[in-house]
This record gives structure tokens, sequence and C-alpha cells, in this order.
């Protein structure tokens, strides 16, 4: 059976009993039963006997697509909460022609009951109206994050490759410029974030020819 096995952050290798050529199509299996058809693409490791391959979907679901349903899961949550605000809001105004003309409670009067038990229900739905407001506005906090991670390109995907390339050329010329002073210093530690930059992409551009080359 072939698994699932963490590599770096964001990349899962099949690990596997068997070896595989690059291409073929294989069932990887999840911690919770699951099997997804996956494509190999390059031997990673080999260790204890077992084979560890880059792989993606068949299907093609990446990174993005997950972060994709979250924002459709966390949008669909927000107009439910929204709408059980209102209708808690909606319910709140009941007796409001009454409530409005400001008659006190008549202690001891027949409609006392009545009377607390309209304004404790009220009160009530009001609440209720504000709580599910507060989860509406949590849920659409969290869109906007899974919104940004749905552009989102990392070494899970081979696209990573043409997109580490891209940007490590970037990085350089930022560094280049600030070097050589066509590129304004913002403060004095400028050049060591450049530098920073640059390692750091090379690092995973690294990573992503020998998951994707």
């Amino acid at each position: 059976m072939n698994t699932y096995s963490k590599f770096v952050p964001n990349v899962y290798l099949a690990k596997c009993t068997e070896k595989h050529e690059k291409g073929e199509t294989i069932q990887v299996t999840t911690q919770y039963g699951k099997e997804n058809e996956c494509i190999v693409f390059n031997l990673i490791a080999e260790k204890e006997g077992f084979y560890y391959y880059s792989i993606v979907r068949a299907d093609g679901f990446n990174a993005q697509d997950f972060a994709n349903r979250k924002v459709e899961r966390l949008q669909n949550a927000a107009l439910n909460a929204e709408k059980k605000s209102n209708q808690y809001w909606e319910a709140s105004n009941e007796g409001k022609d009454f409530l409005s003309l400001g008659e006190p409670i008549k202690i001891g009067h027949h409609s006392e009951k009545r009377h607390r038990a309209l304004i404790e229900r009220n009160s009530k739905r009001m609440s209720k109206s504000v709580e599910f407001s507060k989860k509406a506005e949590s849920y659409e906090d969290r869109v906007s994050y899974w919104e940004k991670r749905a552009k989102t390109i990392n070494l899970s995907m081979p696209e990573s490759l043409e997109f580490y390339e891209y940007e490590l050329e970037k990085a350089k010329a930022k560094h280049e410029g600030l070097k050589n002073g066509t590129i304004e210093k913002r403060h004095s530690y400028s050049l060591t974030y450049a530098k920073k930059e640059v390692n750091e992409i090379t690092n995973k551009l690294k990573l992503a020819h020998k998951l994707w080359a």
C-alpha cells in the first residue's frame, strides 16, 4: 500500500513499497483510509525498504483548490450566520408597537407575566442576533485569509519550479540594486534582508528542482 509521507511544509510524498516510473498512476492512501489517484514524478529518497516519490493528484486537485473550497464553505457559513442573525433580529421585534409606548410593567396586574416574558424573549433574541452577526464577521475574516491562499503557489505544485525561477531573478535584481545604489535603502538592514530573501528562494528553487524537474 502506498501512503502519504510529509517531506517539507505543504509537500507530501508517496511512500511506496515498490518502485514506480515517472508518469505512472498509482493509488495513495490517506491516514483516514481514503485513496487518491496520483501521478508519479521523481524519486526523492530510498530508505528502509521504501521509495519516496513526488506526486500530484491525477484529478488536478491541489493546494489552491483546497483553499478555494475553504473559501466556499466559509462564505456559506457566513451567509447562514447572517441569515440567522437577521431572523433573530426580526423575532426580537415581537410586540414592538406595544413596547414602543413605553408602558411600565404593572406589578400585580394580570398582564405583568406576559409583559416580562415578552421583554425577556426579545432580549434573548437580540443577544442571539448579535452572536450570529459576530460569527458571520469571523467567517468573513477567514474568507480573506483563504482567498489569499488560493492564489499562492508553493512547493506542492510543479508550477513552483517556474515560479521560484522568476522570483529568484526578481530577488537577485533587488539585491544587486541595493548593493550598487540604484535602489534606495529604506533602512540599515535592507541589504541583509534582500540577501536573506535570495537565499530562501534559492533553497526553495533547489527543492522545486528535486521535486519536479
